[in-house]
């Protein structure tokens, strides 16, 4: 059974930080493209950024240069460092797994949502 928890979110205020972590588990994580979407109140589902099974990395224009994802095979772990932050990334960020090795922004398995606030 797949499963994805995050963890992280919280408040910050304009140009602070917050690292957000996914938990995988139920399937060969190192096999698979990871990624985060993000849901602002009010709006759309936003596709953030993902991680190939490999390591090559995508990013969405609205946070290219701020933020940035890794992963970690060996603990089954995928992190988002967000730096810069602006009010507009308030949202609900959710953690993913896609469907093939490669990033094509689609996703398969989400986790439950991380809430991230970012307000002077």
């Amino acid at each position: 059974q797949v499963q994805l928890v995050e963890s992280g979110g919280g408040l910050a205020q304009p140009g602070g930080s917050l690292r957000l972590s996914c938990a995988a588990s139920g399937f060969i994580f190192s096999s698979y493209a990871m990624g985060w979407a993000r849901q602002a109140p009010g709006k759309g589902l936003e596709w953030v950024s993902g991680i190939s099974a490999g390591g090559e990395t995508h990013y969405g224009d609205a946070v290219k240069g701020r933020f940035t994802i890794s992963r970690d095979n060996s603990n089954n772990t995928v992190l988002l460092q967000m730096n810069s932050l602006l009010p507009e990334d308030t949202a609900l960020y959710y953690c993913a797994k896609g469907p093939h090795w490669y990033v094509d922004r689609s996703y398969d398995y989400w986790g439950q949502g991380a809430q991230v606030t970012v307000s002077s």
